[in-house]
């Protein structure tokens, strides 16, 4: 899938603008750091591992990926910090250390299943696959303050199964056809469970409380004009969302 994105890109480039070329190699950088994660995920090695934000935890224990699975539940929230450039890019514009959160989807197996919206399309995959993309092994889970009723679990594992094989949406558009992290878990427990996370608001709002954001970076990721009353949803705010009981909040080993 890869090789075909990046074969059918290439046979464009003769007509780019620079500004197209630089976003180009943004997009590269994303999709080399998402299969260097992915890579990492099956090694067993932690991507970014010195990355400083992620280094910036809570004093709290660290816990093993099999003790954190099993505290699990289907419902529940969880959030990383992909190391891949773009991804930096989105925690420095939300103020949070998180840039790429799932759900959980499955608790009944060997390790609960967790479903999420990533690059190229949303699919479902192993705790021990989605932290291990994680930068210094950094990982908040979160739970609904009401435990959910079997019939919302049931919801919630339907409407993730609706959005499996949906292409990743690089222009954060909540209301695009495709999909991004953050709003593919507000939808999927919205649809399922009734129950709202996340602030949707356009990038005018997002980036005026942002002072530590790169502007030029964001520029550039939009061909020069940035979309400011395209409305979005961030991980930060699905972290934030009010009531959440926070399940764990540390570093997974």
């Amino acid at each position: 899938m890869l090789r075909s994105i990046a074969v059918s890109a290439l046979s464009g480039l003769t007509n780019m603008t620079p500004l197209s070329m630089l976003r180009f190699g943004a997009i590269a950088a994303l999709a080399t750091g998402l299969a260097v994660g992915g890579a990492g995920a099956q090694a067993g090695s932690r991507p970014d591992a010195e990355d400083d934000v992620a280094g910036r935890v809570p004093a709290v224990t660290a816990r093993a990926i099999g003790e954190l699975g099993r505290t699990l539940a289907v419902g529940d929230i969880v959030f990383i910090r992909i190391g891949a450039y773009p991804f930096r890019k989105v925690a420095e514009a939300t103020g949070s250390w998180t840039n790429h959160v799932g759900i959980v989807l499955d608790v009944s197996g060997k390790e609960p299943v967790i479903g999420e919206s990533r690059f190229p399309f949303s699919g479902a995959t192993t705790l021990s696959r989605f932290v291990a993309r994680s930068a210094g092994g950094r990982v908040a889970v979160m739970r609904l303050p009401a435990p959910l009723t079997s019939a919302q679990r049931a919801g919630i594992i339907a409407a993730a199964a609706q959005r499996e094989h949906v292409f990743y949406d690089s222009g954060f558009d909540i209301h695009s056809h495709r999909q991004f992290c953050s709003r593919y878990v507000r939808e999927v427990l919205q649809q399922g469970a009734g129950v709202d996370v996340g602030e949707v608001e356009n990038f005018q709002t997002l980036l005026a409380r942002a002072p530590q954001a790169d502007v030029g970076f964001w520029r550039v990721w939009y061909f020069g004009s940035i979309p400011w009353q395209r409305e979005t949803v961030t991980p930060a705010s699905v972290l934030n969302s009010p009531g959440l009981i926070t399940v764990f909040d540390g570093v997974v080993v």
